[in-house]
């Protein structure tokens, strides 16, 4: 069974407002023995975030987390008035070998009137029981519809792209360097706040057919639970944030080629350690 969490982390800041990254991984511990942790919001020396002292948290998440191999997806990454750098993104963490990772930068149009940041999609191949395996995970703009709506063709794309160099051989006289053909599978998971709720119809473009020979995404959780409503994922419990109805809007998506293997999906709704609760899917080897 490969067990993954899904997680918008919001800078590993709690209800409480207290930032506690190694509660975070607390929390997910206490939710399964993943193997695979999909995280977005993870800052790294931005003391203006609420309740943030400028911590390293791709650090400590990977301090508080031994045995898992941390990939990094930066995707803010500006200049803090004493020089240093101040970065923003995703990571996933996993116990699984990671074969290769990629860090995709999302489209960022301009959309004047709305707040914005780039944004981006961490992509790792593991080697999991059954073979290798691409996991992504993405958090798509909160402010602009443009923005969302290409973010959601951009990952479309790589899915395509991914299914191309599935097909690719050995080329023997690159072999040991950097143009070594490496294990790029089309069966991927993709997670990600989506900064969108069930109803959208991005939802249903994220699962719309590809292309021949290119599986495209089904979400796991009507998979699982077939004519149950997606149980909220985001205001359950920060009513200051979201004060009206909680809703979901993380959600993880497998290609049609693994739905077969989907033993089960669950929202974790007891924890307030986000203002975003963690989504685990149990996947059968």
């Amino acid at each position: 069974m490969l067990d993954l969490i899904t997680w918008n982390i919001q800078w590993c800041r709690g209800c409480d407002r207290v930032v506690d990254p190694a509660r975070i991984a607390r929390v997910c511990r206490e939710t399964a023995d993943a193997d695979v942790l999909c995280f977005q919001e993870v800052a790294r020396n931005f003391p203006d975030l609420d309740g943030s002292r400028g911590e390293d948290q791709f650090a400590l998440l990977s301090a508080a987390l031994p045995g898992f191999e941390c990939v990094e997806g930066i995707a803010v990454d500006v200049r803090a008035p004493d020089g240093s750098r101040r970065q923003f993104g995703n990571a996933i963490f996993s116990r699984l070998p990671v074969v290769q990772a990629f860090r995709h930068l999302l489209p960022f149009p301009a959309d004047s009137g709305v707040p914005g940041m780039q944004r981006i999609a961490v992509e790792a191949v593991i080697r999991a029981a059954s073979g290798p395996l691409r996991v992504t995970t993405t958090h798509l703009a909160y402010y602009s519809a443009l923005q969302r709506g290409v973010q959601v063709e951009r990952l479309r794309e790589l899915q395509c792209e991914a299914a191309g160099h599935a097909r690719d051989g050995a080329q023997a006289e690159k072999e040991g360097g950097p143009f070594a053909t490496q294990p790029r599978p089309a069966s991927a998971i993709l997670t990600a706040d989506l900064n969108f709720r069930p109803d959208d119809p991005l939802w249903g473009r994220v699962q719309a057919p590809i292309g021949p020979g290119v599986p495209a995404f089904r979400d796991s959780w009507p998979i699982a639970h077939p004519g149950r409503p997606h149980e909220p994922t985001l205001g359950v419990y920060d009513k200051d944030q979201w004060p009206g109805e909680a809703f979901c809007c993380d959600f993880i998506f497998v290609t049609e080629d693994l739905a077969h293997r989907i033993e089960d999906v669950m929202v974790n709704s007891t924890t307030d350690a986000s203002d975003h609760q963690p989504v685990l899917l149990k996947l059968r080897d």
